[in-house]
Formats: C-alpha cells, sequence, structure tokens
C-alpha cells in the first residue's frame, strides 16, 4: 500500500513537468526531472518503441523497468499525447513471460486487417517486439532472441499477446532484435527491418505472422565499432529536388566514434526487397553529433494531410546511463523533430527541426539586437535561445550557459571545428568520460544557433537543423545566465522561456 502511494505522488508529480526556479526545493527524487522532456513516472526508462497515430492521439511505448533504476526486466512502458508535448501515462501495456523479457520493436495499425486481429471497421493494433529469455543468455545460448506480436482491439490501451508466438524464430544468432515495421502499399506487405549483429535483415509478410528473409545490408557499410541496433526505415521527400529517398536509422552500441552510443543513417533506395545505399561503403553519417541521443524511431501512421516524419531518441547513453545522479526515476526522451531531406554539397543529407507543437509551451519572447546585447544575459533554466552570429575568420566565438556557482557548460566555434565542454557542469564524477570535450569537425560555418535548454539537457540545431547535438548535464544549482566571451560575432539573440507542457495545455 505505502509503494502504490508513493506511484501516485511521483505520477502527479510527473504529470506537472514543472519548471520554475520556485520548485527548487523539490525533494532530491525530483531535482533532475526535467520540465518539458518526457521522463517515466518512476523506475528505468530506455528506447522509445511501438510509436504510432490513431484517433487523434500519439502513443508512445518505451523500454521500462519500473522496480529499480538501473535496467532489469524490459516491459513497454505506455504514454498518449494529443500534442507531442503534454504526455498522460497509461498502464504498463506488455510484462515479460514465460518466453523472456519484452525487448523493443513497433507496432502497426493495421487498416486492412491482414492479421485478422480484427475487422475492417475496427482494425486491430499490432505490436511486434523481441522476446528475450535471459535464462537462455546465461547459458550461452544462441537462441535468446525471437519475434513476436501482441495485438490491441482498444486503439492501443489494453494488449492480447498472440497465442502461437513467436512469429520469426531465430536462426542460431546472439544479437536478433528490435523490429521495426511497415506498410509497403505498392506490393501489400510488410517490411520488416531487423537488426542482427552487425548488420540489418529485412523481411515481408502479408499478414504479420509469417515472415520471409528479403535481403541484407551493411556487412561492408557504415559504423562497425559495436553492435547495430533498433533499425528504422522509411521514405522522405527532398526539400531540394522533390525526388523521394529511402533512408535507414541504425543505432551502435558501444564503440561510436564519440565513445558508447549514437545513431548512423543511410541515404539510399529501397525497391520492396533490397536497400541500397547511395554513399560509399566507409562513408558514416551521423543523425545527432552529440553523445545523448539514441535508439530513436520515428512514428507510424501520420496522416497523409500531416505528411510529417516524426522522430523521438532516448536522451542518454550506454556508457552511462544506469548511474547518472537522478533518483527515483532515470532517463528522458530527446523533444520529438521531425526529418526532413535536402542537398548539401551535391549529396542529400537528413536534418531534424523541432516539431511545430513546441509552440505551445512558448512564454514571451525577448529579442535583442547585436548593439544592445550583454556579455552576460539572464534565461530560464527552461528556455529556447536563438542566436545568429557572424563569425570572424581565425577569430573563435564562445559563448556558456551557467549558474552562479561556477557550473557551466560552453560551446566554442573556431573556423573548422566545434568543440562542446561539459566538464564544470556539475556532477562528473559518476563516469570517468563523462567530462570529455565533444569535437566536431564543421564542413561549413554555422550562422544560426537554436538552443532547447530543459535543466539537465540542451538540444542545439545549428543552421535550421542540418547538424544537430544532443547533450546532457547535471548542474547542482539551475543555469540561469547565457555568457559571451565577445559579443562582437552576434548578430542577434531571441530569448523565449518555456513553460511546462502541464501549464501550457490549461493557459491558453
Amino acid at each position: 500500500m505505502y509503494r502504490v502511494k508513493i506511484f501516485v505522488l511521483l505520477l502527479c508529480v510527473s504529470l506537472s513537468f514543472q519548471c520554475s526556479e520556485k520548485k527548487a526545493e523539490h525533494s532530491s527524487v525530483e531535482k533532475y526531472r526535467p520540465g518539458y522532456h518526457f521522463t517515466p513516472p518512476i523506475g528505468w526508462m530506455n528506447d522509445p518503441n511501438g510509436m504510432f497515430f490513431y484517433k487523434k492521439e500519439y502513443h508512445l511505448f518505451y523500454q521500462y523497468y519500473p522496480d529499480s533504476t538501473v535496467w532489469g526486466p524490459m516491459h513497454w512502458g505506455h504514454a498518449v499525447s494529443n500534442d507531442l508535448v503534454s504526455w498522460k501515462h497509461l498502464p504498463i501495456a506488455l510484462y515479460p513471460d514465460s518466453l523472456g523479457y519484452i525487448f523493443s520493436g513497433s507496432a502497426v495499425v493495421d487498416i486492412e486487417n491482414t492479421s485478422g486481429f480484427g475487422s475492417a471497421e475496427n482494425p486491430p493494433i499490432v505490436a511486434i517486439f523481441t522476446h528475450h529469455n535471459m535464462e537462455r543468455e546465461r547459458a550461452g545460448d544462441f537462441f535468446s532472441q525471437c519475434q513476436s506480436i501482441a495485438y490491441s482491439n482498444d486503439g492501443g490501451y489494453t494488449w492480447n499477446k498472440y497465442a502461437h508466438n513467436p512469429v520469426l524464430d531465430n536462426p542460431g544468432l546472439k544479437d536478433f532484435r528490435d523490429p521495426k515495421v511497415f506498410w509497403f502499399s505498392p506490393q501489400k506487405k510488410w517490411i520488416m527491418s531487423l537488426a542482427v549483429g552487425d548488420h540489418i535483415n529485412f523481411y515481408s509478410s502479408k499478414n504479420l505472422k509469417e515472415w520471409g528473409l528479403e535481403s541484407e545490408f551493411g556487412h561492408t557499410f557504415g559504423w562497425h565499432g559495436g553492435v547495430w541496433e533498433c533499425p528504422d526505415l522509411f521514405p522522405l521527400v527532398d526539400m531540394d529536388t522533390q525526388k523521394t529517398y529511402w533512408v535507414l536509422l541504425v543505432s551502435i552500441n558501444p564503440g561510436a566514434p564519440k565513445g558508447g552510443s549514437a545513431t548512423q543513417y543511410f541515404v539510399g533506395n529501397f525497391d520492396g526487397k533490397t536497400f541500397t545505399a547511395l554513399s560509399a561503403p566507409s562513408k558514416t553519417k551521423w543523425l545527432d553529433a552529440g553523445r545523448d541521443n539514441y535508439a530513436g524511431v520515428t512514428w507510424g501512421n501520420i496522416p497523409e494531410s500531416d505528411g510529417r516524419k516524426i522522430f523521438f531518441g532516448w536522451m542518454s547513453n550506454w556508457k552511462y546511463s544506469q548511474v547518472v545522479p537522478t533518483e527515483g526515476w532515470r532517463s528522458s526522451m530527446t523533444i520529438p523533430r521531425t526529418l526532413h531531406i535536402k542537398q548539401r554539397g551535391g549529396e542529400p543529407i537528413l536534418i531534424s527541426q523541432p516539431v511545430q507543437e513546441i509552440e505551445t509551451m512558448r512564454e514571451k519572447a525577448i529579442s535583442v539586437p547585436s548593439q544592445e546585447i550583454e556579455s552576460r544575459m539572464n534565461i530560464s533554466s527552461c528556455s529556447q535561445i536563438d542566436i545568429t552570429i557572424l563569425k570572424e575568420k581565425n577569430k573563435d566565438f564562445i559563448f556558456s550557459i551557467g549558474n552562479n556557482k561556477e557550473e557551466k557548460i560552453s560551446f566554442t566555434f573556431t573556423d573548422t571545428s566545434l568543440y562542446f565542454d561539459r566538464k564544470q557542469s556539475g556532477i562528473i564524477d559518476f563516469q570517468a568520460d563523462f567530462a570529455d570535450t565533444n569535437a566536431l569537425h564543421l564542413d561549413r560555418s554555422v550562422s544560426t544557433i537554436t538552443l532547447f535548454l530543459d535543466k539537465t539537457s540542451v538540444e542545439a540545431f545549428f543552421n535550421d537543423g542540418e547538424l544537430v547535438m544532443t547533450e546532457t548535464f547535471f548542474p547542482t544549482e539551475p543555469f540561469h545566465f547565457i555568457e559571451f566571451l565577445d559579443t562582437h560575432s552576434v548578430k542577434n539573440i531571441t530569448i523565449t522561456p518555456l513553460r511546462s507542457p502541464f501549464e501550457a495545455k490549461h493557459k491558453k
């Protein structure tokens, strides 16, 4: 009974998403909870799973262990939203069973009832996920992972596991997981992208129950410092040429270039059987240049009238995700982002931009022209900060965000590089490499910067999303000012406080 009361208390607090410094005397459990990023009510969270849109609601599922703040027996947590920023926590959707833990996967709206689980009038929602048998893994058995399904007849709120699971047996591979499924309408079949060790397998099915191998990709392409995970294959129209490309997201852990986890992507073509990348095998492109955006995938069943490809990522890194200094709960998601293709240097690249729904959180903006910019300016610890710069050649542009305890994060722009430094950001001793500087090569100058600051994280969008960096940190007091080493390179700055989604929803 006591535990139930604690759960309800934490749930109410998480739904409020309070972001004001006036709440600074919260309990230690809430100290690092962000203001507007999604977090679990209690316990451990990692990969977003099974995201789909149906009947005006965005459904989010995620890897969840409610009984601890470190990874354990995986469930699918569940939340819904009608605006992508304010979320309602729901009961756990899928629990571990005799076949194993419920690992990552996806969910589809089976409009044509190909599975037979519903009807044309009430199409079923079908979740496709990896069953992971820990006893087999501990015994060294390479058959510990298989793919299974569950279905819902009430729009995704309650679930029944298929009586004849698994639907895709393991052929004897240690890493065989994270199915991402979509309907390929030209050939009227479902396509599954599945992470298999250090490459991706593509399978097809007519009914979501019986699957056949179509092709493989990645043996000689991309980054191979670790295990490939959480694939996502989808089409995007080039903003410049109007040509349709196919994009394949692949997360990798460990061994990413900056340590631990990261997500690479490939642009190419898909014919219903084979994905063909346009880039050279050795060339790797990264979705996010920061260290804290992993295992992200996109929402399914977005209406054609909307047309967006909306992405959500886990805002952490496996190098330190289980030891960061939060209490009672652990991990956040990124803000939702729209993905686009555009041309740069004669080749298609993936760009990321915040979803427009974030505008509902904005308070009154303060815009300051260059002649009025001060070296130190006050901000809220939950803010959107837009900066236009005119960097002088052979002169570094440096700014930091900090507090009066001399804790800060800093950005340094040279002619060819960007350095993000969090070694003075507050608590950094929980992992040996956390404070390392993130150094990036810039193949073009940065002119616009948009920062989404939320107490313990920053998501930086450079040049309208051509380059994105996501980083977390843990100051002992909220950051409340931005400071420029030299203001001459700042053309203008706009500072917009962001109120919590709870407040935004009820204060229109």
